[in-house]
């Protein structure tokens, strides 16, 4: 039987190589991989975010974790396709229309997908069509995570935000803004269901936006 007692830690350290050993060997032993997310992987991220909210972890950290663990997600996906996966839900993500920066959003992608959601990118310079048909294709809530890094393109969330309206999904989509222009004023005045000053605020505001 493996040891899977290290692999919190290990996620915690952003140790990949060990994070990888250890999953390789629970698979191979037939260990739930539904256990391994939710009874270890999951907690172990759950304690970077609260490294990063304490100052303890900044972002070179995080990302060593979220990479450690998305690469052992990469075996474990796979094997929950076939059964129900548990998950804290799914969310969109994406740069606007305009705006090719990704470092932002690809840091909290990252950390939703260690937390449990499902996590669909869209990438960068993403039209206001392309968020609106990936919403409709999920069903029931989502969020759409919004990302800008240049005040140019700011109007774009609006746009996505009234383009949700449009289509009448809108009542069960709910959208996080965020980037260095956006502010909390900003966002409520375009309609947004909430901002994060960093990535571990943006995990907690997505589980309390699906609560």
């Amino acid at each position: 039987m493996a040891d899977l007692t290290p692999l919190k830690q290990a996620v915690i350290d952003g140790n990949a190589k060990k994070v990888l050993a250890i999953v390789t060997e629970a698979i191979e032993a037939k260990v739930d991989p539904q256990s391994l997310l939710t009874d270890h992987m999951i907690p172990g991220m759950l304690a970077v975010g609260e490294l990063m909210a304490e100052g303890e972890y900044f972002i070179p950290e995080v990302l060593r974790s979220a990479k450690a663990m998305n690469g052992a997600l990469e075996l474990v996906e796979p094997l929950l396709a076939g059964g129900q996966r548990e998950t804290a839900g799914n969310v969109i993500m994406g740069s606007v229309f305009g705006d090719i920066h990704d470092i932002g959003k690809n840091l909290v992608s990252m950390l939703l997908k260690g937390n449990g959601f499902i996590v669909q990118d869209l990438g960068v310079n993403v039209p206001t069509e392309k968020f609106v048909e990936a919403a409709k294709a999920i069903d029931g809530p989502v969020i759409v995570g919004l990302s800008a890094l240049i005040t140019p393109v700011l109007d774009e969330m609006e746009n996505v935000i009234k383009a949700l309206e449009s289509a009448g999904i809108r009542d069960r989509v709910r959208v996080m803004v965020g980037g260095a222009p956006v502010t909390e004023e900003y966002a409520e005045s375009i309609g947004a269901d909430g901002t994060a000053s960093d990535a571990a605020a943006a995990v907690t505001m997505a589980k309390k936006l699906l609560a």
